[in-house]
This record gives C-alpha cells, sequence and structure tokens, in this order.
C-alpha cells in the first residue's frame, strides 16, 4: 500500500500512538488502515450418509476435492455466503443446519466457518469455479485427494457427529 484511500497522501509503516501493532498509517490525515482476516465461508453438504465434494477448477489446488466454501462478501451474512458459495459451486441452495466448524488459519489470514448442510434432492452439478461434483459415502471420502486441510477438519467433523452427541469443531492452524 503507498497511497491512503481516504486522502490520497502517502502510507508509511508505523505503529500508531496506544497501539502495539505495525499498521499502515497515512501521513497527511493520519488515517488508520487495519488488515484484518478475512473470512471464508461454506457447508458440509449431507444426503443419506454421503458428502457433496466439488473438484476445483481454479488455484489454488486445482484438481482438488473441496467443500463448497469461499470468501464471505461485504454485507453479506454467515449464512447468506455460505448458500450463496454452494450455489456457486455445486449449483444447489442447502439448507443450512448449525455451525459444525470453526478454524483459525492464522498463516493466511483467514477464519473458515463451515456449516451441516441438507440437500434436498440431487439436483446439483459444477459451477464455474468447479470440474467436477459427486457425493462421496462418509466412509470414502478421498482423504489424499483434499484440497485443504480445512476442509479435513470440517469433515471429520460431521464424520464425529455422525457417531457422538454433536460438538462444534474450533482449530486453529498456524
Amino acid at each position: 500500500m503507498k497511497y491512503c484511500n481516504q486522502c490520497g497522501g502517502t502510507i508509511q509503516s508505523i505503529i500508531p500512538n496506544g497501539d502495539t501493532t505495525l499498521r499502515f498509517m497515512c501521513t497527511v490525515c493520519e488515517f488508520i488502515h487495519y488488515e484484518n482476516p478475512k473470512i471464508v465461508v461454506g457447508t458440509v453438504p449431507v444426503h443419506n450418509n454421503e458428502v457433496l465434494l466439488c473438484l476445483r477448477a481454479i488455484e489454488p489446488r486445482r484438481n482438488f476435492w473441496t467443500l463448497p466454501a469461499g470468501f464471505l462478501e461485504n454485507g453479506e451474512s454467515l449464512a447468506a455466503g455460505a448458500i450463496r458459495e454452494s450455489q456457486e459451486e455445486a449449483l444447489f441452495t442447502p439448507s443450512l443446519g448449525p455451525i459444525l466448524a470453526i478454524i483459525d488459519v492464522v498463516h493466511a489470514d483467514q477464519v473458515h466457518i463451515f456449516f451441516r448442510a441438507g440437500l434436498t434432492d440431487d439436483n446439483f452439478g459444477p459451477g464455474v469455479e468447479s470440474l467436477d461434483v459427486k457425493m462421496f459415502p462418509l466412509d470414502d471420502i478421498p482423504w489424499e485427494a483434499m484440497a485443504f486441510k480445512t476442509g479435513k477438519i470440517a469433515l471429520k467433523a460431521q464424520i464425529e457427529k455422525e457417531k457422538n452427541d454433536f460438538e462444534p469443531i474450533y482449530k486453529t492452524i498456524e
């Protein structure tokens, strides 16, 4: 960042008075440009003991399986974002259940939130970010071909949910 989006002044990386962290601050209007974690929302769509996975058509991790998920948009609730991502990636509208997993992805400055979701029918397909969409039995998930560790954590939470009383998972990945 070189210029302030408030006044056009130059930006300097400093620790503002009363703060403890380096921030981008305008040298003219002193506006502080905070950088905060991005939120990723998604679903774990389950029907008849099977889960819907999407084969990624985009980088990173093209040709690997993932849950329908993506970045939350400004002005969007967590639930609305999870539904939108399911519609975009797998062409279905989920019936959302409770939050299944919250994962801090510290190294990427992200927080991933997954909802348990139901499918009302088998009317789904690959959206523009997916090469394929397929149902997998919960005991036959392609673990080695999964794109992201957070998806694995959410899937394991779903499997545990099927076996035990439901407790949302909270994890941190450094």
